[in-house]
């Protein structure tokens, strides 16, 4: 008869053809830690089977416009483990979180201090910072890719019946000093979609689906490492409690109230309207 390790064993061994070297150590790790973790938990052969059909379903949930595997991947806590290993290494430099399961879809090319917000059915907001170096030095040219949810928690790709397409996107190069400034609406906390598997899990596991409210970014800039980040709404609900574990204290920003009538036409914005600052440092690649 056949043995436990000899199996484990036996699917190692199976590798040694293998020409690529990380592949090679990937695949390793991956048999042994799901050998080792079949044998602790003693993995019965229905439970098995139940996970082989979630899978199954995650696979097919998964569309054009929605990545289920993604949103797994989130609600495991594995995406965020992966930005925290892979995270930059200078810490002066802007931390990076999760990219979520909704940048789906390019973002239409906008000015500096345009609008993303096409619906205008928040509370108006203007975003604006600089993009800089970790020595400081301001970064021209710089370019943000950003995405948000609605006012009521859907992305444009979630509505593409209510929503115009591009909504809550824009792509931004920042100006000759790495400034940058973009309109839209206050976002706010929304639940991740729990008509799929993904949503059968949490419930069966007794989680709530909801995010605090957050804008995302992709900064790039040349001779630097991109980051993927968002900004959090300071005070917001469930920043103790992301459901995909993505909160790290420096990307809490205040959204400040902003009465200034003078100000509002500048940024071409209805008075009062809400200002957060959120400066990028990027480090070198």
């Amino acid at each position: 008869m056949t043995s436990e390790d000899a199996v484990t064993a036996a699917a190692v061994d199976s590798l040694r053809g293998t020409d690529d070297p990380r592949l090679r150590e990937l695949l390793t790790a991956l048999i042994r830690h799901l050998h080792a973790f079949t044998r602790e938990t003693r993995l019965t052969q229905r439970e098995w089977e139940t996970a082989i059909a979630f899978l199954t379903e995650t696979g097919q949930t998964c569309t054009d416009t929605r990545q289920e595997f993604i949103l797994l991947s989130d609600v495991l806590g594995l995406s965020m483990l992966v930005e925290t290993v892979n995270g930059h290494s200078d810490p002066g430099s802007t931390e990076s979180t999760v990219l979520g399961p909704f940048h789906m879809t390019e973002s239409p090319v906008r000015e500096l201090g345009a609008g993303i917000d096409l619906v205008g059915a928040g509370e108006p907001c203007v975003v604006s910072g600089v993009v800089r170096s970790a020595d400081g030095t301001p970064l021209p040219g710089a370019v943000l890719d950003v995405w948000q949810a609605d006012p009521h928690g859907f992305y444009d790709v979630q509505q593409p019946d209510v929503q115009p397409p591009g909504n809550g996107r824009g792509l931004f190069t920042a100006d000759d000093e790495g400034r940058f400034r973009f309109r839209t609406c206050v976002p706010s906390e929304y639940p991740i979609p729990t008509d799929g598997p993904v949503g059968a899990l949490l419930k069966a596991t007794g989680r709530h689906p909801y995010r605090p409210a957050h804008i995302h970014f992709i900064v790039s800039a040349e001779g630097h490492a991109p980051v993927t980040t968002h900004i959090f709404v300071a005070g917001g609900a469930y920043l103790d409690s992301d459901a995909v574990f993505a909160v790290k204290e420096s990307l809490v920003k205040d959204f400040t109230p902003i009465d200034d009538p003078a100000l509002a036409e500048e940024y071409g914005v209805p008075n009062p309207f809400r200002h957060a600052r959120f400066d990028l440092v990027l480090e070198r690649s």
